[in-house]
Order: C-alpha cells, then structure tokens, then sequence
C-alpha cells in the first residue's frame, strides 16, 4: 500500500517538474527505484510515461507564456525567435540549385554505376540474386 502512495507522489511530482532526477528528489525516492519500478511494473511505466508527457506540455505553456511577455516587454531576442519559428517570411533558408539537368552520363559514370550495382547484388541471398538475374534477361 504505502508502495503505490509513493508512486502515485512521484507520478504527481513528474506532472510538475518532468525531470527525473529532480522529481525522484522532491518525492523522496531513489532513481534506482524509480527505474526499478518503470522495469518491473508495465502499468508504473505506461502512467510515468503519460505524466511527463503532461508535465512536458506543461512546461512548454510555461514556456509560451513567458515569450509572449517577453514580446510584449519588446525583447528583441523573443521577437526574433518567435518569427524565425512561426513566419515563413523570417524563417532560415537553405536554397538548392541543380545545373545538370538531362546531362547524359559518361561511359566511365555508367561503369562505376553498373559495377556499384553489381556490388550490391553479388550481397544478396542466392535466391534473390537468382531471380534478379532472371528478370535481367
């Protein structure tokens, strides 16, 4: 009984604070024991599972909070953040240019191709290998 009250703490505790270390030291109970349990005990793993889960989102409300008041105080670093990650307009980018469109490879391109993938099939099991020869033909 006093076994499932500690749990029941502990999985309250992960809902506050969803660190483990810290959450073990504000229930009182040894990480050791906390993983013993998450090991032992499918149910305490599944439901310590789902408890930082919440605490994780609750924290990151927190968060959220926080950055908006701080875009409301006018924190240049906030505002900065907040447009790279919810503008299209201010976000990073990377752009990629191709130049070799419908270049035909060389005969030296086409053999390393041919024998690359030679390779690859003289690893295959003997039945496969067999039938990619078969439909070679």
């Amino acid at each position: 009984m006093r076994t499932d009250q500690e749990r029941k703490i502990l999985l309250k505790q992960l809902r506050k604070t969803p660190v483990v270390q810290i959450a073990c030291e504000k229930s009182g109970i040894p990480r050791a024991t906390y993983y013993r349990w998450r090991k032992s005990n499918k149910k305490f793993k599944e439901e310590s599972d789902k408890s930082l889960n919440d605490g994780k989102k609750m924290i990151n409300d927190l968060a959220e909070s926080q950055l908006i008041t701080a875009i409301k105080d006018k924190n240049f670093q906030a505002i900065k953040f907040w447009l790279t990650n919810h503008h299209k307009d201010y976000t990073n980018k990377l752009e990629v240019t191709h130049s070799d469109k419908d270049k035909e490879l060389s005969k030296s391109q086409q053999e390393l191709i041919k024998k690359a993938l030679e390779l690859t099939s003289a690893h295959k099991k003997p039945e496969l290998k067999e039938e990619h020869e078969n439909n070679r033909e």
